[in-house]
């Protein structure tokens, strides 16, 4: 188990200081997959190297397994790193080593070499799908195949923790989705506790099942990501999970009360809920903005919409929807 208890982190600066992290309290159960999400510049990369120490806190402490990291003298930091291995978006592999050595590196240094050491490489090679790219050099492979000998080469010392600081942050969509299926599958088959540091909400939606939600230097929201992304309720949380829908840059229409309807597995059907509303209600409804998708046969996402500025018309729109358990509903701004 990670906790992390009353972080902070700051920068002294030539002419002033910068709180990067203010006040972290977090706790990753043992086999998460925990993402960590922010805008830029929301201390997200810090917080990642303060979890092994790359980074040393300003106050408060990280303790990993019941063990206080800070505590630690060079030497016995140092061997626990070998429990807490990392991945990067550059992806950091050594360009003059083919990529069987590239993965027997971190073994050389806690001093397995030789047949021991080529085996093991050999089995991560295997178990990251690139069993035939042991004499491969760096420069000769995609960036998902890279980022692929770099998660072999971080799984090397049998890692207890794996930390992804933006790891497909450089990579394309459809690579995106199978370097996040072989992180999954890594979880699932080694038990390994698995820390995802991204700015992509698609990332968290796909791989993690609790998440905190960083802004400037603080949690604003922690939680399963189901629950955080169906019902957000800071202004932070907000932002990543709602883009565009700030009340400053909200269409302003006279006569019209501004909602937002979240789809949180709604079952799909011929004639969307909207539409049916209108049909059965007779209740039209202003699609402002939508963002929505379908995974099997249900409807996840939000819309905007804009109702008649009517007590009534609202009150029945308002209970049609929420006739649907999987659809909660939010006033955003009122027009008066």
């Amino acid at each position: 188990m990670i906790e992390i208890k009353h972080l902070y982190k700051t920068f002294e600066g030539t002419q002033n200081a910068v709180e990067a992290l203010k006040d972290i309290n977090l706790s990753v159960n043992d086999g998460d997959i925990y993402g960590i999400i922010g805008m830029s510049g929301a201390g997200k990369s810090t917080l990642v190297r303060c979890i092994n120490l790359l980074e040393r806190p300003t106050q408060g402490q990280v303790v990993i397994d019941g063990v206080v990291m800070n505590d630690l003298s060079p030497r016995e930091l140092r061997n626990s790193r070998r429990n807490i291995t990392m991945i990067f978006q550059g992806f950091n592999l050594l360009m003059q080593r083919n990529c069987l050595e590239n993965i027997c590196f971190p073994l050389s240094l806690a001093g397995i070499r030789g047949e021991e050491a080529k085996a093991r490489a050999r089995e991560l090679l295997e178990i990251v799908g690139l069993p035939d790219k042991e004499k491969a050099y760096p420069a000769t492979l995609s960036g998902g195949q890279q980022q692929r000998i770099a998660i072999a080469r971080a799984l090397a010392t049998n890692p207890r923790v794996l930390l992804c600081d933006e790891a497909t942050s450089a990579l394309d969509p459809k690579t995106t989705h199978a370097i996040l299926e072989l992180i999954r599958d890594i979880n699932r088959r080694l038990g390994i506790t698995v820390i995802i540091i991204t700015h992509q909400m698609s990332v968290v939606e796909e791989i993690c099942n609790r998440v905190a939600i960083l802004d400037n230097g603080t949690v604003a929201e922690e939680g399963e990501v189901a629950a955080v992304f169906s019902h957000p309720s800071s202004d932070a949380a907000k932002r990543l999970v709602f883009p565009g829908t700030d009340k400053e840059v909200l269409p302003v229409i006279e006569g019209e009360r501004i909602f937002r309807v979240v789809f949180n597995g709604v079952l799909a059907t011929g004639s969307p809920v909207i539409t049916q509303m209108a049909i059965d209600e007779r209740i039209a409804a202003n699609i402002l903005s939508s963002s929505t998708r379908c995974i099997g046969d249900k409807v996840y996402g939000n819309m905007l919409i804009g109702l008649a500025d009517d007590d009534n018309t609202v009150h029945r729109a308002l209970t049609y929807l929420h006739g649907n358990p999987a659809i909660t509903t939010e006033e955003v701004i009122r027009n008066d």
